[in-house]
């Protein structure tokens, strides 16, 4: 297909185009803290000149493992300017889990922060090998061994600005950006890299579609470290030159104040967000009518919501998308004209410059209204795994096409319904869940000699693990010690909720668990 390529950018050519463009404007609230696009832009050169004291090399990676706070942004864009990789960690990650990415990436700066919700993650490193870990920097909060952002930035005045400018000149859109890790059916998280260019091109696409513009306050309750609060977030805020307004820890009584307080107009989200906001019983008691455009996905959204989102909370657009991490995250999405009904049925079209297809096992197209595997082709596809060349070949194919695992029928329009998960994934609250990831932690638990884990529907959370034990002989297991090692040793938004003990586990001639028919028992036990 025949595409008239746009002039690609880098992330600082972006970052100083929009402080030009709008020096004034406020880019970003957070607390007391108040920064405008050029405070931005200063703030990011000044980071950037603290990376370039500190030694950083282009193509070196940087780990942030924090909340949405303004310094999250700061860090990561003063990096970014100056050839560094982001490589951001799940807050929800245990110290094996984030362990495990800093030594696959090779992370040489760790930024985080001393405790968020209970969680001291300088702490939870200690046991862990990190031979290229360098330092940790907190963005906030105290911890031993530890430097603070404060004392990292005073180190700028070691680098000019002249410097920076020289180092981000050198910068291509083809460079890598980030890596984000996402886990697999073969249990181990797999590093996506991407570049400058295609990033960019993407969320200038999508929030040129969604409408997003310089009058919004958006507030980003999605997580940074995920692709939907980084790059739907944060980075197509400063494409836009919106007011960012970060969410450090979601609490629907601070977030109603927070609409009437800051006229908020954007917030992107699961679906579950917006059921919780009509629910409350107070909502009539706050001013919610500057909310504007509401961008939701990861699970189903029924046409009542949809309904109910424009009338009684006033979002004038409403639209739904579809991606994954190794499309720089999105493939599709609707159009604010479409119909309740599409955005409920569908994850939209592809988005301009992508193509999207279903095919069958052999790779070929099938009909529209027929199912299959969802695969796309275009700017926004992954440069590849990060140190996997063929993990990277089985799911690029030579001609360029994405294969993501996801099952699901287009209709002739080319909008798409995803129907399915080949790669078993569930989604917990928006969070996407691998059932190979939860049977590697749960085959370490004492006891455990074999594990299985499904999905099953859960009313508040759409899907919670359940899973299935066989315990090793003369081992005392019961449903709650599971459980119990589980909140210790995996994030919680991984643990079980239910735990079957069991004799055997069905499988097949090969030796493969049967997951279907694990589907089957929980859905009889349900009724």
């Amino acid at each position: 297909m025949s595409i008239t390529e746009p002039p690609q950018r880098t992330l600082p050519q972006v970052v100083a185009a929009t402080a030009a463009a709008l020096p004034g404007h406020v880019a970003l609230t957070d607390g007391p803290v108040s920064l405008t696009y050029a405070e931005l832009d200063a703030a990011r050169v000044e980071a950037a000149q603290a990376f370039l004291a500190a030694g950083l090399q282009q193509g070196e990676r940087i780990a942030i493992w924090a909340p949405n706070i303004w310094q999250w942004v700061i860090a990561a864009i003063g990096a970014q300017t100056v050839g560094g990789v982001l490589v951001p960690l799940n807050t929800r990650l245990k110290g094996a889990e984030a362990g495990f990415i800093l030594r696959r990436s090779g992370a040489r700066w760790l930024f985080t922060v001393g405790e968020f919700l209970g969680m001291r993650y300088p702490q939870m490193l200690e046991q862990e090998d990190l031979p290229a870990l360098e330092s940790v920097i907190l963005l906030e909060g105290e911890a031993p061994g530890t430097r603070s952002w404060k004392d990292f930035v005073a180190g700028a005045a070691g680098a000019s600005a002249a410097e920076v400018q020289a180092r981000a000149d050198q910068l291509t859109p083809a460079d890598t950006l980030d890596i984000l890790f996402t886990s697999g059916t073969t249990g181990q998280p797999k590093g996506v890299v991407t570049s400058h260019g295609q990033n960019i091109r993407a969320f200038e696409t999508w929030s040129a579609t969604v409408g997003l513009n310089e009058r919004d306050n958006y507030l980003i309750i999605n997580p940074f470290f995920h692709s939907f609060g980084y790059k739907a977030g944060w980075l197509a805020a400063i494409i836009r030159g919106a007011h960012m307004l970060p969410v450090k820890q979601f609490d629907l009584d601070a977030v109603l104040a927070q609409i009437h307080r800051d006229r908020v107009s954007v917030i992107p989200g699961p679906p579950t967000i917006y059921q919780s906001l009509l629910s409350h019983p107070q909502r009539r008691d706050y001013d919610l009518s500057s909310l504007r455009l509401a961008v939701t996905g990861a699970a189903p959204v029924p046409v009542a919501l949809i309904e109910k989102m424009r009338s009684e909370l006033g979002f004038k657009v409403v639209v739904t998308a579809y991606g994954l991490t190794e499309s720089c995250g999105v493939i599709s999405i609707c159009r604010p004209e479409d119909s309740a009904e599409r955005i409920s049925h569908s994850s939209g079209r592809a988005m301009a410059g992508v193509e999207m297809k279903c095919v069958d096992a052999d790779g070929n197209t099938v009909p529209a209204g027929t199912e299959g595997e969802i695969w796309c082709r275009g700017y926004n596809v992954m440069q590849g795994y990060l140190d996997d060349p063929a993990e990277t070949a089985r799911t690029i194919t030579a001609d360029g096409w994405l294969k993501t695992g996801d099952v699901g029928v287009m209709d002739a329009d080319g909008y798409v319904r995803i129907t399915d998960r080949i790669k078993d994934m569930f989604i917990v609250g928006g969070f996407n869940c691998y059932p190979a990831e939860i049977e590697n932690s749960l085959h370490s638990m004492p006891g455990v000699a074999r594990a299985a884990v499904i999905g099953v529907p859960d009313e508040r959370m759409g899907e919670v693990a359940c899973a299935w034990i066989v315990p090793e002989p003369g081992a005392d297991l019961d449903g709650q010690a599971v459980i119990a090692w589980a909140r210790d040793n995996m994030a919680n938004y991984k643990v079980p909720r239910q735990v079957r003990i069991v004799t055997e586990l069905p499988m097949n001639a090969g030796g493969k668990v049967l997951k279907n028919e694990l589907r089957q028992r929980a859905a009889a036990e349900r009724g």
